[in-house]
């Protein structure tokens, strides 16, 4: 399986470490034509609102809908998680407007605030350690969106269908369960895209 990483920022080496850990292959994605060779996506962490306008100077606003429309998997961590959801406290306007939740940006504080704590994931044995950095906070979701991790009585981590949302940075740590639950997800897609 290919696993695209959005490389307009942030940490995509690292994803793409764990990617590979996790059983797949990574590839940086920097053009929109990259998408037709992968069979999922991860946008990285970063800044949101940077990222929003690399994406939109590349093309990619969308492309990465119609990636979506595909029924592709997409996962997004920490600036990612901002850039799929429908709505952003405090900004009119959405980036890629795909996943059915609210957010609020830097809802756990500054750099200096950043932890690391061991979370339950809902589908993952044991705890996964979780790094939160400068994390955005998932303040209300849809109809549709599974929670999948609290943290302090607050949403840390959810999945919409094909689309999956962490405040954290999985690809900070040595455990790559999150990305194995990524890469489940795009298998499970491509076996119910293959014909019978």
């Amino acid at each position: 399986m290919n696993i695209g990483v959005l490389a307009l920022q942030g940490a995509v080496a690292e994803h793409i470490r764990m990617i590979e850990k996790a059983g797949g292959t990574g590839v940086a994605v920097k053009r929109t034509e990259q998408l037709a060779e992968i069979d999922g996506i991860i946008i990285p962490g970063g800044e949101s609102t940077t990222i929003g306008k690399l994406m939109r100077t590349y093309q990619f606003i969308d492309a990465l809908r119609e990636f979506s429309r595909q029924e592709k998997p997409l996962f997004g961590t920490c600036a990612g998680l901002i850039v799929l959801a429908k709505h952003i406290a405090g900004q009119e306007e959405a980036h890629l407007g795909l996943m059915d939740i609210q957010v609020a940006r830097n809802a756990f504080g500054r750099q200096r605030e950043s932890f690391e704590t061991d979370l339950d994931i809902k589908g993952i044995d044991h705890d996964v350690r979780a790094v939160f950095i400068r994390a955005p906070l998932i303040e209300e979701v849809g109809e549709g969106v599974d929670v999948l991790a609290m943290y302090r009585d607050q949403i840390v981590a959810a999945r919409q269908g094909h689309l999956l949302a962490a405040s954290f940075h999985p690809e900070l740590t040595d455990d790559e369960r999150m990305h194995a639950y990524f890469l489940d997800m795009v298998r499970e897609t491509k076996q119910e895209g293959s014909p019978c």
